[in-house]
């Protein structure tokens, strides 16, 4: 999207090559016209590239330093093996870029936005009436009309015929790494968009890495609770309960024959049954970072990129698979994942900065491919921080800020360090009102979707600044008693999460470094901080330009 010349809707890019074109005109584009492989080389130039004006402690990067942090988007124009092929990458990559990719001049109009949204009073006054009041419903297109069906091909498909990267040396093969993947609820039929990676094992198959608590891994497990309850001659409901517990929520495998102590329940029954998975390769900026908004299941994503653009989003019907996508992706996939068919995964350079290990993940048949003529191949890498994914990530963050508010009136404001990796460090501010508020926060926000994974919270008072990571460290170092100050909890994990004692599930830990109160059982004199009076403050800058500092 465009930002608007007069802070009125955003004006939205038709597709990717629109959304490139307009890069390139705001010189935010560099074309790459030397042949590269995309075995590692590719990641190698982008790493370097997206690290540019970052403090990583690095020499000798040979990136050059005359870009924004975050460099330029890049468009791999020669690809080693795959002759006419492009591949397009870091296009999130820079603070302007994700705010030009959202039609905003700043990343914060996008919570203000929100905050609009939601001041909205519709006849019922519920969130999702606000968001149907809005002109963002996708809008479905003929078969004709999408340009993502320039070329259709329903057998002697190959996905080698992509320029699929190989991003770390010891990965365990070619990543898909910026995918929409497109599920529908099996209960009530509602889509989502979500952004899995999806390791090429074949021409025909890859894995498809939704990770246990993601809302697509969600309509896997219930159409094989489905799948369980259909095949049971008893109680269909104990047939549910007892596919999850012994697959662990679909993600071991379970050999044939009977689950749970009960004979008539076999997960051999089951094979045969699919979900039906389309992946959209190359869409306009605002559905790709749709897909990996946290929204609530309720809402599509569809309409979240429709919000974003404030334009729908076409769509069009599969070839194959009964889903929509959007018409004018540069690559769709369509295809099923078998109901207990799991593969070894991995390992994949994760966006942690460490390697992912191997795991057991559904496998991705293909039973289509369609793309435009002369596709341009849409990919993002991760590693180390900062990557691409750092402003995707600030970009949720001031997204997610808002919803919080609904729930957690008392924030102030939030900030995910690209350090923490999102998910490992939340600093809050908060308005202090009562004692123990601080704890109250960081077990609310350890209840919202996917901040649930959020390893380390911490909690300081509105006064603080949590942008300013000195202030934080000070605030935090000053103000707390470890023994007193610190809480553990256990609960669900990042599936990425290398440290914790069990996959998926560990612990947590919440720091309240906010000043402690009498009632709060501290009965010591609370100094002041540090500050000049104001009035020498004023003195000091009429002087300042005379005294030639």
């Amino acid at each position: 999207m465009r930002p608007s010349p007069h802070g009125s809707e955003p004006l939205a890019y038709d597709d990717l090559r629109d959304w490139i074109k307009a890069l390139e005109k705001a010189g935010e584009l560099k074309r790459i016209s030397e042949e590269v492989s995309p075995e590692l080389e590719i990641t190698e130039i982008t790493d370097r590239v997206s690290k540019i004006g970052a403090k990583t402690g690095t020499k000798g990067s040979g990136a050059p330093a005359n870009y924004a942090p975050g460099g330029p988007a890049l468009l791999f124009e020669n690809i080693k093996g795959h002759p006419g092929h492009k591949v397009f990458i870091n296009q999130f990559g820079s603070e302007r870029r994700m705010a030009m990719a959202l039609g905003v001049n700043r990343l914060d109009e996008i919570a203000e936005r929100i905050k609009g949204l939601m001041n909205m009073k519709p006849p019922t006054g519920g969130f999702l009436d606000k968001l149907k009041m809005l002109p963002q419903f996708p809008k479905t297109l003929s078969a004709k009309e999408a340009r993502c069906k320039e070329v259709i091909l329903r057998e002697n498909f190959d996905l080698n015929q992509f320029p699929i990267l190989k991003c770390w040396p010891h990965d365990g093969g070619r990543f898909i790494t910026l995918p929409c993947v497109h599920t529908r609820d099996p209960r009530n039929g509602k889509r989502n968009i979500g952004m899995y990676r999806m390791q090429v094992y074949d021409g025909q198959t890859t894995g498809m890495h939704w990770q246990r608590q993601k809302v697509a891994a969600e309509h896997y497990r219930e159409a094989l609770r489905n799948a369980a309850a259909g095949a049971s001659d008893a109680d269909p409901l104990t047939a549910r309960v007892a596919a999850m517990a012994e697959s662990a929520g679909g993600a071991v495998s379970i050999p044939d024959g009977p689950i749970g102590g009960l004979p008539q329940v076999a997960m051999g029954n089951l094979k045969g049954s699919r979900l039906e998975v389309a992946v959209a390769i190359g869409t306009d900026p605002a559905t790709t970072f749709a897909a990996i908004v946290p929204a609530p299941p309720e809402v599509e994503e569809f309409m979240i990129a429709g919000f974003l653009r404030g334009k729908s989003v076409e769509i069009v019907k599969c070839e194959t698979v009964d889903l929509e996508v959007p018409a004018h992706a540069e690559i769709v996939l369509e295809g099923y994942v078998e109901l207990g068919e799991l593969r070894p995964e991995g390992p994949f350079g994760d966006h942690t900065g460490f390697y992912t290990l191997t795991d057991t993940y559904p496998v991705f048949h293909l039973t289509c491919i369609t793309h435009r003529r002369d596709p341009i191949y849409a990919a993002t890498i991760v590693g180390k921080p900062p990557m691409e994914d750092a402003w995707m990530g600030k970009a949720v963050e001031r997204i997610f800020l808002p919803a919080m508010k609904l729930t957690i009136p008392e924030i102030v404001d939030i900030n995910l360090p690209v350090e923490g990796v999102f998910h490992n460090l939340m600093l809050v501010s908060i308005r202090k009102s009562y004692p123990g508020q601080a704890r109250k926060v960081m077990n609310a926000i350890w209840s919202l979707g996917q901040a649930m994974f959020t390893k380390c919270i911490i909690v300081v008072d509105e006064d603080c600044d949590v942008q300013d990571i000195g202030e934080v460290t000070l605030r935090v170092t000053n103000n707390i008693d470890p023994e007193r100050d610190i809480q553990f909890t256990l609960g669900p994990i990042d599936s990425l999460d290398h440290s914790s004692r069990l996959p998926n599930y560990g612990s947590k830990m919440g720091i309240d470094a906010t000043r402690k109160w009498k009632a709060e059982g501290f009965d010591r004199p609370w100094p002041a901080m540090i500050e000049m009076d104001r009035a020498t403050k004023v003195r000091i800058d009429e002087l300042w330009e005379k005294l030639g500092l």
